[in-house]
């Protein structure tokens, strides 16, 4: 039974943060808060403490909040034990293959660089959750801002190979852009079409996006689709490994402007 809760807490102007709460226990943690005073009144307005927050990676629009909410709370601030050197606040550090508890709530930690080289996942195999900051979105991925393209790719097929059920939460609401630049590669996919209309359905009434599945992105994800021959195709690269075609999406989607 799925007994971790997510709350979605939109920040800043895209982002998102998390609030976690093991139903079990009621340990509380929060993931990426880039304000900690939204984080504050949400919390107070449900009679919740903070046990802990949770970083992906070093960029200030995912670990703003960190100072005040420690201040707070009086609780760690848990990360990527890579980036200790460039995080201002990190109690705890955490690499591949580590493991967190959120009360009862088990998290895997999943080492994922490309968009930075610290860039880590959190993943609740029972939660059937994984939180991936800014290297997967919801029909797109981050930008290569430290790695290469081996790199993210290698991360992506991390990320693809979990359990399709996967709720996939991602650090900012980009879907609606993700979807025009995933149709412009790929627009006879059927389930892209569909998702794509969910998508502006859902932002014309101020709808979050998030959370999507590992399942669904496997289907209409072009950085997830490298395989596709119409991506294929379209690109001219029908012979061309796999971390090639992502490389050439990934620049191609860095040129877009549809």
């Amino acid at each position: 039974m799925n007994r971790l809760d997510v709350t979605l807490l939109p920040l800043l102007t895209d982002n998102y943060a998390y609030l976690l709460r093991d139903r079990a226990t009621g340990r509380t943690a929060v993931v990426d808060p880039s304000e900690g005073e939204p984080v504050i009144r949400e919390l107070e307005r449900r009679g919740l403490e903070l046990d802990f927050v949770l970083n992906t990676h070093h960029h200030w629009d995912h670990v703003g909040g960190d100072q005040t909410l420690k201040e707070r709370y009086g609780c760690p601030v848990v990360g990527p034990a890579y980036d200790r050197h460039r995080l201002s606040v990190l109690d705890q550090g955490l690499t591949e293959g580590d493991t967190f508890f959120l009360g009862e709530q088990e998290a895997r930690v999943l080492h994922v660089p490309g968009h930075t080289t610290g860039h880590i996942a959190l993943w609740f195999p029972d939660g059937e959750a994984v939180f991936c900051g800014d290297t997967l979105f919801s029909l797109g991925c981050g930008r290569m801002f430290e790695g290469t393209p081996e790199q993210m790719w290698a991360s992506l097929e991390r990320l693809r190979a979990l359990p399709a059920v996967t709720c996939v939460y991602c650090g900012h609401e980009y879907t609606e852009a993700n979807a025009r630049f995933a149709l412009a590669v790929e627009p006879e996919n059927i389930d892209l079409q569909a998702k794509a209309r969910e998508v502006r359905e859902r932002r014309a009434t101020g709808l979050p996006t998030i959370p999507s599945t590992i399942g669904e992105e496997r289907l209409t994800n072009p950085f997830f689709r490298p395989q596709s021959p119409e991506i294929r195709r379209r690109l001219h690269l029908e012979e061309a490994q796999d971390v090639e075609i992502f490389a050439e999406l990934r620049r191609l989607k860095d040129e877009f402007r549809g």
